[in-house]
C-alpha cells in the first residue's frame, strides 16, 4: 500500500494545474470565517455568558472576536497568507475547544472548518487572487508585469483537502446513513426538511410532495457519498461530480438553515471545478483588446509600483500599461504634447484617442476596471476631483526629484515563502523524493484515524456491540477514543453521523417562547416563529442549540431550563423588555416525523396548534421556570 501510494502521489505531483481555483478557495474559507465571527459577536452574550447580559464571564471574548475578524480579512484579500492562516487555525481551535461553542453551541461546521484550515496551512493560497503576489512584484518594480508568467501549482494541492476532507467526510456519513431506516427509504433529505425547526425562511413544500423526486435524490446521496473519494478525481468524471457535489450543498445552504455548514461544504467545490474551464472562464470574461491605454515614465520607481499595482487588481485585462519613452512617440493622440510634459504626468488615451492626464487617468482606469467603475465615477464628481487633483499634484511634482540608482533593482522587502513552496517547490529530486514519503506517511496516519472513527461509531457503535466486555477490548476502545479525541481537536476528523434514526425517532414536539407585553397582549419572541421554523437571524449554532440539544426526542429537563434561560435573558434585552417584570409562556405543538411517506408533511407540521405548558418568570435576576416534570409524555 505505502509503494503504491508513494509512487502515486510522485507521478501526481508533476501534473501542474492553475493556481486559480485554489487562491478562490482561500478566499472564500476566508469570507465564511469572517460571517461566522460577526454571528459571535452578535450572539457572543448568548453564547458565552452563563447568564446573557448579567454573568458575564468573559469580557475580553469580543476583543479576541475582533483579532479574529482581522486575522480573517487578511486571509480574504491573501495578506501574510501563512501568518493568517496559522493564526486562524489557532483561534478555530480554542474557540472551539476552550468556551461554550462546541458543548452547547456546535456549529455543525466547527470540526470541519479545523479541519479545512489545517490544510490550508500546506497549500500554495498566495499564488492567486492575494495581496502577497503583489507584494512579491513590488520588490523589483522596473519588472514589467508582461514578464510574470501565470502561477501553477501541483495537482496534489487540489486533490488532498478534497480526499481528507471531503471524500472521507462523505463516506464515513453515509457509513452512517446506512443504519437510518429513513435513509434506506429514500427519504434522508426529505424528513429532515419536513421538521419546521431545521427549514430555511423559504416554503419547499412543492418539492417536497414530489415523492419519486425526493426518494431520488435520498438514494442520489447515498451512491455519491460512496463513490466520492474512489472517482471525482477521474477526468471525464470531475464536472459530474461537481454538478451534483454543488447542487446537493447548493439546496442545503437554501433550504435548511444550517448554511454555514452549506457554504462551508460549497467552498470545496473550488478545488473540484474541471482545471480547463477556469481558461475558459476567464477569457470569456477578459477584454478581447485593451479599452484605455495608460502611458508612465519606466525610470521612475513610483510610477512602476503604482502601474504594477494596477495592473495586479486589473482582472479583466482592460488596461495596457505602456512606457511613455518608448511607445507615446507611435500615439497621434499624444503627438502634440511635449516629451517633457508628458513625464509630468500619468497620461491614458481611450479606444476613441481621447487623452486623459492626472486624476483623469486615475478616473478611466477604475472605470475600464469594470468592478470599480463606481469608484471612478465618484472621483469624476467636481469637488472630489478638486481634492484628489491637489493630493495628486503634490504627490507627482515631489516623484519627479526622486532618481533612481542602483539600489533600485533590490528587492524592498523579504517575504517568506509558503509552507508549500518549502516543501514541495525544488530541483533537487531527491529531497522532493524524500518529502513525497514523508507526505505518504501523513496520509496513511490520516487515514488510519478516519478508518478508526469510522469503525468506532459507523459500525460498532451502530451494531450495538459491547467493547467492555473484556479486558482488550475495552483497552482498545479507551485508545480509540483518545485518538478520535485528538484528531478531532486539531484535524477535524469527527463522526458525521448528522440526522439519522436516533435523532428524529420520538421528535413528535416542538417548544416555543411568548411573553405578555405591557397591556398583556401574548408576543412571539424573535426566537422561534408561530409556524414553529427558527427565526432569523437564529440559524447556524443558535439553531443547533435549541433544536438538538434542548429539544430533542428524550427532552432533559436541567438542560432545557438552562436553554430557556439563555435564550429570555437574550432575546428580553435585545428586545428591550423589563426583564424582572415580563411573563415568558412555554408553548408546545405537535407535529410527526415518520420515516415513511407523508404527504404534506412539511405544511401539516407547520400548520399545527400551540398549547401553552409553562412559564418562565425573572426576579432579581434569577429565573423561575413552572413546567411539567417529563415533556416526553404530553
Amino acid at each position: 500500500m505505502y509503494k503504491l501510494l508513494y509512487s502515486k502521489l510522485l507521478k501526481t505531483h508533476k501534473i501542474p494545474a492553475p493556481a486559480t481555483g485554489i487562491g478562490l478557495f482561500r478566499l472564500l474559507f476566508g469570507i465564511i470565517t469572517l460571517q461566522e465571527i460577526f454571528f459571535l459577536l452578535y450572539f457572543n452574550h448568548l453564547i458565552f455568558d452563563p447568564i446573557p447580559y448579567i454573568d458575564v464571564e468573559f469580557p475580553m471574548i469580543p476583543f479576541f472576536l475582533y483579532l479574529w475578524a482581522i486575522i480573517a480579512s487578511f486571509i480574504i484579500i491573501g495578506y501574510r497568507c501563512q501568518f493568517a492562516i496559522i493564526s486562524n487555525y489557532i483561534f478555530w481551535i480554542v474557540f472551539v475547544n476552550f468556551t461554550p461553542m462546541q458543548r452547547d453551541f456546535d456549529g455543525g461546521f466547527d470540526l470541519f472548518m479545523i479541519g479545512t484550515n489545517f490544510f490550508l496551512m500546506f497549500m500554495p493560497v498566495d499564488k492567486a487572487f492575494s495581496i502577497d503576489s503583489l507584494r512579491r512584484k513590488l520588490q523589483t518594480p522596473f519588472v514589467h508585469y508582461s514578464t510574470y508568467i501565470k502561477p501553477t501549482v501541483s495537482v496534489l494541492a487540489y486533490y488532498l483537502p478534497v480526499i481528507i476532507c471531503l471524500g472521507f467526510l462523505y463516506f464515513d456519513s453515509a457509513l452512517h446513513k446506512m443504519f437510518a431506516p429513513h435513509w434506506r427509504n429514500g427519504l434522508g433529505a426529505w424528513l429532515p426538511s419536513s421538521i419546521p425547526y431545521y427549514v430555511s425562511a423559504i416554503n419547499m413544500s412543492w418539492l417536497l410532495n414530489i415523492e419519486w423526486l425526493q426518494k431520488s435524490i435520498g438514494y442520489l446521496i447515498l451512491i455519491f457519498q460512496f463513490s466520492f473519494i474512489f472517482l471525482f478525481f477521474f477526468k471525464k468524471l470531475r464536472l459530474l461530480y461537481f454538478v451534483i457535489g454543488f447542487s446537493l450543498h447548493l439546496g442545503i445552504t437554501v433550504s435548511f438553515n444550517i448554511y454555514p455548514f452549506g457554504l462551508g461544504m460549497l467552498i470545496f467545490y473550488t478545488l473540484i471545478f474541471p482545471f480547463c474551464y477556469y481558461q475558459k472562464i476567464g477569457e470569456w470574461l477578459q477584454e478581447t483588446r485593451p479599452t484605455l491605454t495608460v502611458f508612465y515614465d519606466k525610470h521612475c520607481p513610483l510610477c512602476n509600483q503604482t502601474i504594477l499595482i494596477l495592473n495586479h487588481f486589473d482582472i479583466f485585462n482592460g488596461i495596457d500599461f505602456k512606457s511613455a519613452q518608448s511607445f507615446a512617440a507611435d500615439c497621434s493622440a499624444l503627438n502634440s504634447i511635449d516629451k517633457k510634459t508628458l513625464l509630468t504626468d500619468l497620461y491614458a488615451v481611450d479606444e476613441n484617442n481621447q487623452v486623459y492626464a492626472g486624476v483623469a487617468t486615475y478616473a478611466q482606469i477604475l472605470i475600464k476596471m469594470r468592478y470599480t467603475a463606481f469608484l471612478g465615477y465618484i472621483l469624476n464628481l467636481p469637488k472630489i476631483f478638486l481634492i484628489a487633483n491637489l493630493r495628486y499634484r503634490k504627490i507627482a511634482d515631489t516623484r519627479l526629484r526622486i532618481k533612481c540608482n542602483a539600489k533600485c533593482d533590490i528587492p524592498l522587502t523579504n517575504i517568506s515563502p509558503m509552507l508549500y513552496d518549502r516543501l514541495f517547490i525544488t530541483d533537487d529530486l531527491r529531497l522532493l523524493k524524500k518529502r513525497i514519503r514523508v507526505v505518504t506517511k501523513v496520509l496513511i496516519i490520516l487515514f488510519i484515524l478516519q478508518l478508526n472513527s469510522s469503525i468506532h461509531y459507523g459500525l460498532l457503535y451502530r451494531l450495538d456491540i459491547d467493547l467492555k466486555k473484556s479486558v482488550i477490548t475495552s483497552t482498545l476502545s479507551s485508545i480509540s477514543n483518545s485518538l478520535i479525541m485528538i484528531s478531532q481537536s486539531f484535524i477535524g476528523i469527527t463522526p458525521h453521523a448528522l440526522y439519522l434514526h436516533d435523532h428524529f425517532k420520538g421528535y413528535n414536539h416542538l417548544l416555543a417562547i411568548t411573553y405578555l407585553d405591557r397591556d398583556g397582549k401574548e408576543q412571539w419572541l424573535p426566537f422561534i416563529t408561530e409556524e414553529g421554523r427558527m427565526a432569523a437571524p437564529n440559524w447556524g449554532r443558535v439553531h443547533s442549540m435549541w433544536a438538538n440539544i434542548a429539544v430533542t426526542p428524550n427532552i432533559n429537563r436541567h438542560r432545557l431550563h438552562k436553554f430557556i434561560m439563555k435564550v429570555t435573558a437574550f432575546w428580553g434585552v435585545k428586545s428591550e423588555l423589563e426583564l424582572n417584570k415580563t411573563i415568558f409562556k412555554i408553548k408546545l405543538k405537535k407535529i410527526e416525523a415518520p420515516s415513511y411517506w407523508v404527504k404534506n408533511l412539511l405544511n401539516n407540521n407547520l400548520s399545527g396548534k400551540w398549547v401553552t405548558i409553562g412559564t418562565a418568570e425573572w426576579k432579581q435576576n434569577e429565573i423561575k421556570i413552572t413546567a411539567p416534570k417529563d415533556i416526553n409524555l404530553l
